[in-house]
């Protein structure tokens, strides 16, 4: 059996964002978002997300890029003056070095979690900006805040080994050097699967979705499609309107958003999945099928 769970990220980044997940979930195959606390249009996402109630939405905890929740002064290792310190680079160095304080990593992800409950909206899961809850020691305080909030079910941000093939990679040299990033990244998989069993957290069998970000149409997305292995897994996506708030905003997925909007709300996308037997459920879904397990 095959599930699928398609997740729109960056919920509350943009207004034009917030209207395209809407749109992908109303007329396509996104099932899930993940919401950001510390969007600019978050208010506008919370009155949005209340007008689709099948909508799954979690959260989409940030600790690097914009600005915290909390006052930046209660977070020294995690901020410099009012934002967030790092780009992925340093962030990945410190992350692995210890470089940043549990407790604040837990208070922060609390503070946003908690944000989104008070805005009316059960939190189904979490995940992170930017894949950071990958390092061990960005995890664990991430998942004592996700329970101490009564969220039980995370992103796998690992994938199978070979959710391409070559020839797609090849074609496009772009995806092979990300490919080659997720594969070293990967060595982390085995303690995440330990961290999430031992708090007793849901989560899919993997992610797919993660090497195309930014690249994704039409030819890669039946790809992944017709690969998907036996289980529950978790497709990524960032639809958006690349409006003038998206052109302002500190992102490198501009274009790729509307492409992806249109993928995604392709009648051939849903029957695609319906050709491989893919049944497409949400992380409301999640955790009560894990747990009969």
């Amino acid at each position: 059996m095959r599930r699928l769970i398609v997740n729109a990220d960056d919920f509350g980044y943009t207004s034009g964002v917030n209207r395209a997940i809407v749109e992908a979930h109303s007329r396509g195959v996104v099932t899930s978002s993940t919401l950001m606390a510390n969007g600019a249009a978050f208010a506008d996402a919370v009155q949005l997300s209340k007008t689709v109630p099948e909508l799954s939405v979690g959260c989409h905890v940030v600790l690097t890029d914009g600005e915290p929740v909390l006052d930046a002064g209660q977070l020294p290792s995690l901020t410099t003056a009012s934002h967030f310190r790092d780009g992925m680079i340093a962030f990945a160095a410190r992350a692995i070095a210890g470089g940043m304080d549990a407790n604040q990593i837990t208070a922060e992800a609390t503070v946003q979690i908690r944000k989104i409950q008070s805005a009316g909206i059960a939190v189904s899961h979490f995940d992170t900006h930017k894949h950071t809850h990958l390092f061990p020691k960005i995890l664990r305080p991430l998942l004592r805040a996700a329970s101490d909030c009564g969220v039980r079910a995370v992103r796998n941000p690992f994938g199978p080994r070979l959710p391409l093939r070559s020839s797609h990679l090849l074609t496009r040299p772009s995806l092979w050097t990300r490919s080659v990033e997720v594969r070293i990244l990967s060595a982390f998989a085995g303690k995440f699967r330990e961290a999430v069993d031992r708090d007793g957290f849901a989560t899919p069998d993997g992610t797919l979705g993660i090497v195309v970000t930014g690249a994704l149409d039409e030819t890669l997305f039946y790809a992944i499609a017709s690969s998907i292995p036996d289980g529950t897994w978790e497709f990524v996506c960032h639809p958006g309107y690349n409006d003038a708030d998206l052109q302002a905003g500190k992102t490198r997925l501009r274009e790729s958003r509307e492409t992806e909007l249109r993928v995604l709300t392709l009648p051939a996308a849903r029957a695609v999945l319906a050709r491989q037997g893919i049944e497409l459920i949400s992380y409301r879904d999640l955790a009560p099928k894990l747990a009969s397990r």
